[in-house]
């Protein structure tokens, strides 16, 4: 068709301006036209030329059709068109195709040049409508203040859109330009990089926040919400990508509101102060500023209570968080973050007050007037603050300190209002830890005051105890282990578990492991030692709350090793059994009969003596060492008799071996305490222990000076024969008069000088101040006081009576 010749050309602009706004290259207009017919009649309606589209559309050739009226393929008129006189402009219309169906079209009619001649284009109806509806979204989006939509060609070179880069005419970017021309470079690099992706995958881009900068304004950053997708033609072949931008008030909300989610999310979920503000930094960095830092009162790290106000201008400030961490502000580590003291000024008693304050970098630091407070606050390139109170129950715990530097957007006050919510929130969650770390820091001062010192080294052996709380430190428990040096060289182990957390189980620990040092003093044998136990454990039920009855109760075991006769005895109230780690490096769970827990009276408790060779190791641990969540106590016992025949050398630490056990037993995160005591046994040699029976009869107690005197010689220890005589001759006389035979007298050599008489009878023996005229009663009154300490236990075949001396000048001791 010869379009010179066309006279009204506006429809034919019109027809074409929504495919352009939709970004269709050539290519893509052609096909788009693919459904516009054309037609020329005669001022009578005649059929004078016909397309090709029109054989499309209505399925008559041209000869079929020219010549004749176009009435003939009408086959519904609209009633405004049955009375038209002349050629209407524009209309709908029912045409007839050839195969007998109807078709209905949308059409305009336009006057030609020359003869009276008009050109008819017809389409589809709902082709039109689709163009149609297609324009009017167009241009309302254009119409829109903070909707930018931009369409680009498959090279991103702008086609349409309705931005106005802030310049001063309020000019339009113009079709043919690039991202470049209008925004910083880094900026519109990055944005490139993103519609590249969308072209090329075809995967849409929905609400991206991006933050981007005019080329001719790039000191003002503006936080944008962009959308994108690939635009394509009839085939699918991409033509190009549409971007939509939106900066609207209801965006920066939800910003808002995500960032509020996420702080309440993410910071509180730790215990600890630092974490905590850590957390709080990380969120809030880049999500709402460039650079953030938290400072706390030097108390509030050690989970005191701060100043009811920080007044004045030392505000005792340290910074606990800073955000990012690859910031570099040396003011800040040169000096550990500590504030210095500040002059006083109008944002610093705001801050004081409570409230939040923000200020412009350079103002702020023109009112100081000190370079070196200006460093110490200022980041480099930071121009905007935002500075918040960490203010809860009263107190004033610290600040968040919040820049935005080089192109970022200054604060306003909405999102001054923001942070102050923040602030309150994040100061609760500071607070709880700082009350957390003072009932933890006070509970682990308590608890490492009532053990016992991790390591002892005594005539029978040396122990090594390790103790590691749940939750790798967050809980307290009571977990308890002791060494308990016993008369005549001899050791108490004792490992313990008290049900419960915190510090009732720490109190109650304290109470038991009380108990067991002064039962243990009296030497009792370890069943009837657990039996006082848990009759004290019984005492405490019925004196605590109803509530409370169910979580107290302990499992204990107690075990005694005579280095003399190598002998240790042991008796378990419900607690996991030792393992023995024998010198040839075998190692075996022992097999002990374990009686009730503590709390649980009225059943007797089994004692089990085993045989032990110097330099054997006795483990003794509590469940939370052995028993995991892939694993129970059976398992986890042998797990740790394993582990010690593999890590414990003759040659090896005993607390290297026991920090090695810890970290192959403990692969998973604690959920309860565990205690480790290991024991090291040593022997006394044979030559430094003498025996001598008793006999019966009332001489014998001279003999027995001279059996001493003579041993005491072969020992080098004259300095003591005089004293140890006058011991020996009470002792040996109490038992030939006031005992039952059988009965003999033993010596120990070591650091001290260990008396023992032993005799049948179970009669215990009363010191008593004896009057000027009594004839008896001064043999114990001696014995206290010529030798250091003297006491009496009970077996089951009688009872032994002891006193130890000193031995000032003492060699080495020979112990295999």
């Amino acid at each position: 068709m010869d379009t010179k010749h066309v006279k009204n050309t506006e429809s034919l602009h019109d027809a074409e301006g929504p495919m352009r706004a939709c970004g269709t290259g050539s290519s893509g207009r052609q096909h788009a036209f693919d459904g516009v017919a054309a037609a020329v009649l005669d001022d009578r309606g005649t059929v004078l030329r016909w397309t090709g589209t029109a054989k499309r559309l209505t399925g008559f050739p041209a000869e079929e059709v020219c010549g004749r009226p176009v009435k003939e393929l009408v086959a519904e008129f609209p009633e405004e068109l049955r009375t038209a006189t002349e050629m209407p402009a524009s209309g709908r219309a029912r045409l007839r195709h050839r195969s007998g169906d109807t078709i209905d079209v949308t059409f305009r009619v336009c006057a030609m040049d020359g003869p009276a001649e008009f050109l008819v284009l017809a389409a589809p109806a709902h082709h039109v409508v689709h163009h149609e509806q297609g324009a009017a979204l167009l241009r309302a989006l254009n119409s829109q203040d903070r909707v930018t939509i931009a369409l680009h060609d498959t090279d991103l070179a702008t086609v349409q859109t309705n931005a106005t880069p802030g310049t001063p005419d309020g000019r339009r970017v113009q079709p043919g330009s690039r991202l470049c021309d209008v925004l910083c470079t880094e900026d519109a690099e990055n944005l490139e990089a993103v519609l590249r992706q969308v072209l090329e995958t075809g995967a849409p881009v929905i609400r991206r926040g991006q933050h981007v900068s005019w080329r001719h304004e790039p000191e003002r950053r503006r936080a944008l919400s962009l959308s994108a997708f690939r635009l394509e033609d009839a085939r699918g072949h991409p033509t190009g990508v549409a971007a939509l931008y939106v900066d609207s008030p209801n965006v920066r909300a939800r910003r808002h509101l995500d960032l509020t989610r996420e702080v309440a999310e993410r910071v509180g979920s730790s215990l600890d102060v630092v974490r905590t503000a850590r957390a709080l930094a990380d969120v809030l960095v880049p999500a709402f500023g460039d650079l953030v830092t938290v400072d706390l009162a030097q108390s509030v790290f050690d989970g005191d209570e701060p100043r009811k106000q920080l007044g004045g201008g030392d505000l005792g400030l340290r910074t606990a968080a800073l955000a990012p961490t690859s910031t570099v502000w040396p003011a800040r580590t040169e000096r550990g973050g500590l504030f210095p003291p500040f002059p006083d000024h109008p944002l610093l008693r705001g801050f004081q007050q409570g409230e939040t304050v923000m200020f412009c970098a350079d103002e702020y630091g023109a009112a100081l007037g000190d370079p070196r407070l200006v460093e110490f606050i200022v980041p480099q390139r930071g121009h905007s603050a935002l500075v918040a109170p960490l203010h809860a129950r009263g107190l004033t715990l610290g600040g968040i300190s919040i820049w935005r530097c080089g192109r970022s957007e200054p604060f306003t006050e909405d999102e001054g209002d923001l942070m102050t919510q923040i602030a309150f929130g994040a100061a609760l969650a500071i607070d709880n830890a700082r009350r957390y770390t003072r009932e933890h820091r006070a509970a682990v001062a308590l608890q490492q005051r009532l053990l016992p010192p991790a390591t002892t080294d005594t005539p029978a052996a040396e122990t090594v105890a390790l103790y590691l709380p749940a939750g790798g430190g967050a809980e307290i428990r009571g977990d308890w282990y002791d060494a308990i040096a016993l008369p005549s060289l001899r050791l108490a182990l004792v490992a313990g578990d008290v049900i419960g957390h915190g510090m009732p189980a720490t109190a109650t620990m304290g109470r038991l492991r009380t108990a067991i040092q002064t039962l243990a003093d009296l030497e009792l044998e370890p069943d009837e030692l657990l039996t006082r136990i848990a009759d004290l454990v019984q005492r405490l039920v019925a004196e605590a709350p109803p509530d409370h009855h169910d979580v107290l109760g302990a499992t204990c075991l107690y075990a005694v090793y005579d280095p003399v006769t190598r002998r240790c005895t042991m008796a378990s109230a419900g607690h996991p059994p030792p393992v023995l780690l024998r010198p040839d490096a075998t190692a075996e769970v022992v097999g002990i009969r374990p009686g009730p827990p503590l709390a649980v009276g009225g059943m007797p408790y089994e004692t089990t003596t085993i045989e032990i060779e110097p330099g054997s190791v006795l483990a003794l641990c509590t469940d939370g060492l052995i028993e995991q969540s892939d694993r129970d106590i059976d398992q986890g016992l042998q797990c740790l008799a394993d582990a010690l025949a593999a890590s414990c050398r003759p040659d090896r630490a005993l607390n290297e071996t026991g920090r090695t056990l810890l970290a192959n037993l403990r692969t998973q995160t604690p959920r309860d305490d565990a205690a480790l005591l290991l024991a090291r046994t040593r022997a006394v040699s044979p030559g430094d222990t003498a025996h001598w029976e008793i006999p019966a009869d009332p001489a014998a107690v001279c003999e027995a000076r001279k059996w001493t005197s003579r041993q005491l010689t072969l020992w080098g220890l004259d300095d003591l024969v005089f004293t140890t005589e006058l011991i020996v001759s009470e002792l040996v006389t109490n038992a030939i008069r006031y005992g039952r035979p059988p009965a003999d007298l033993r010596l120990i050599r070591d650091n001290v000088l260990i008396c023992e008489v032993t005799d049948s009878s179970s009669t215990q023996p009363r010191l008593r101040r004896a009057h000027s005229t009594d004839e008896g009663g001064r043999g114990l009154f001696l014995v206290a006081h010529l030798g250091g300490r003297w006491g009496c236990r009970h077996g089951q075949n009688g009872k032994t009576i002891w006193s130890e001396q000193l031995i000032e000048r003492r060699q080495p001791a020979r112990r295999p």
